[in-house]
């Protein structure tokens, strides 16, 4: 296993900044976008369908349905997040293909969006510039924010973002510009087209099981820590803001609940103290790195992590 790199600072763009102000006065009145409300509640009628047709699915159906979905949660979680939004190890060029494919098989935006909105987020917080910002309820967090125009203060901090790493990497570009075709394929096609060739299972099954339903599933567990991460759970590492530990979300994100953590200390690679407990995506690139496939993984010092325990935690910190 490659070499761990305990250290005491982060990159700028995912330290939160103290200096933003919200402007006074009057909100700008929201904008609801129709076709997203259509194309997101057909999408979840028909994850809710897919789940009526479960017991008429092979037992390989519903296996490939949880490969997908771990796969496509890993391009996101390993991938978008970890690789991409926060430079937290380094991955090879056969491992960088591999999660771009499974983040378009999660069609969660492409990397360089994902990315740039995740350190927007970072960076302000539970303010106005927070694209899903937590203090505008849970359902804003969760789902709303991808129902309504972004509010002038998130595009205006995005286009103010250093982004030229994301910028410089081809396999990041080269998603970014045939998106459109990869999430067809990926998300689409694929998980439909092989249960019906390789084992005869019937398209309609295969479109809404692991395609439709395992879809959803990926996309609301990505949500939950937005929305249930940033409000329920206990704040051991720092109680003056608002992400939290959150089991629930940890288990269903495949280790992104550790939230007060993450939001604490953001260049830490497993986004936790604990490796690989509840944590299936730090045990992913663990597994890349002792395969030579990723290396330079950052974690906070045991020390400094003591040390914000006792400074600004709330008093519920456990070991282990």
């Amino acid at each position: 296993m490659s070499e761990k790199n305990p250290i005491e600072s982060t990159m700028v763009e995912d330290v939160f900044d103290e200096s933003y102000k919200e402007k006074e006065g009057p909100k700008p009145p929201v904008a609801i976008v129709w076709r997203n409300v259509v194309l997101m509640s057909l999408l979840h009628l028909g994850a809710l369908y897919g789940v009526f047709l479960i017991p008429s699915a092979s037992v390989l159906t519903l296996l490939w349905a949880w490969v997908c979905m771990v796969f496509s949660a890993l391009g996101i979680t390993a991938g978008a997040h970890r690789l991409w939004s926060h430079r937290s190890y380094k991955a090879s060029l056969p491992l960088r293909i591999f999660l771009a494919l499974a983040n378009s098989m999660a069609f969660q935006n492409d990397i360089y969006e994902w990315a740039r909105d995740h350190r927007v987020h970072h960076k302000f917080s539970e303010t106005d510039a927070d694209p899903h910002n937590a203090s505008r309820g849970f359902f804003f967090a969760h789902v709303g924010w991808l129902l309504v125009r972004k509010h002038p203060d998130v595009i205006e901090k995005g286009k103010k973002l250093e982004l030229s790493d994301l910028k410089a990497e081809k396999v990041v570009m080269f998603q970014r510009r045939y998106y459109k075709l990869s999430v067809v394929l990926m998300c689409f096609v694929v998980p439909t087209v092989v249960p019906w060739l390789f084992w005869n299972e019937s398209l309609w099954v295969a479109y809404f099981i692991p395609t439709l339903m395992r879809y959803t599933l990926v996309l609301n567990a990505t949500w939950l820590v937005n929305s249930a991460a940033h409000m329920w759970g206990n704040r051991p590492y720092d109680i003056n803001i608002n992400p939290r530990e959150n089991r629930f979300v940890t288990f269903s994100a495949i280790g992104e609940g550790f939230h007060n953590y993450h939001h604490t200390f953001p260049y830490d690679y497993s986004t936790s103290e604990f490796g690989w407990k509840l944590n299936l995506t730090t045990c992913f690139i663990d597994t890349m790195c002792f395969l030579g496939l990723a290396s330079n993984c950052k974690q906070a010092a045991r020390t400094v992590v003591q040390a914000r325990v006792q400074r600004t935690g709330d008093g519920s910190h456990r070991s282990g």
